[in-house]
């Protein structure tokens, strides 16, 4: 089944506080998908500090771009019109912080019965960390039809079937993401169509990102 979008939920999602990017020197506690590290206190295996470095990166090509960390109409505009061509219930422009930020956000309408969204998750969850890792896009047209894929905190929290995601990149680091996410599969031989939507508008996004033109 296909979700049609409601007209309503074009307009742009209220803007909750902003959240401050952490400076790079700001490291005193990180939290790692294996626990909490402390720099010059726990000492780390190769994993982690592989782990470490990338995330330092991340932070500071997030700086040198100036890509807002708070939510920005601009971005959830962006996420609400990948969320309707798709015709997917969720849509996200997402930064890896210390946690998944969505700096643009598309929720279902509230009176939907469907589950609204935070603005935050877990940075192991959801499929979004794949992307980051392996720099290219996802599709998953039926998350259960690859088995990797299909334990997942994000099946069982909001029941997410299909996912399509790419990633957020500049000089070779992996800022972040695009995707919709939504509970129903979709057909295979829509898959293409639905893989390129979500490319056109990471596309979008860092033009946006790389020229400073991000309309707050």
């Amino acid at each position: 089944m296909t979700h049609t979008p409601h007209p309503s939920t074009l307009s742009p999602q209220p803007d909750p506080a902003t959240r401050l990017l952490p400076s790079r020197t700001d490291y005193d506690v990180i939290v790692l998908p294996s626990g909490v590290f402390r720099p010059g206190h726990d000492t780390v295996s190769g994993e982690q500090a592989h782990a470490l470095a990338e995330q330092a990166q991340r932070i500071e090509m997030i700086h040198r771009l100036g890509i807002p960390t708070q939510p920005t109409r601009y971005f959830d505009h962006l996420a609400t019109d990948m969320a309707h061509r798709t015709g997917f219930l969720y849509g996200m422009v997402n930064l890896f912080l210390e946690e998944q930020t969505f700096i643009g956000l598309h929720n279902p309408p509230a009176d939907s019965g469907y589950l609204t969204v935070d603005r935050t998750m877990n940075r192991d969850h959801g499929w979004c960390p794949e992307v980051v890792n392996r720099k290219k896009a996802l599709p998953l047209h039926n998350v259960h039809a690859y088995h990797r894929f299909s334990s997942n905190y994000v099946v069982d929290a909001v029941g997410i079937q299909s996912y399509f995601g790419a990633p957020l990149i500049h000089d070779d680091i992996a800022v972040g993401t695009v995707c919709v996410i939504d509970p129903d599969p979709r057909p295979l031989d829509d898959a293409l169509r639905l893989r390129d939507i979500v490319l056109n508008i990471r596309d979008t996004a860092m033009q946006a990102i790389t020229t400073r033109d991000t309309c707050q």
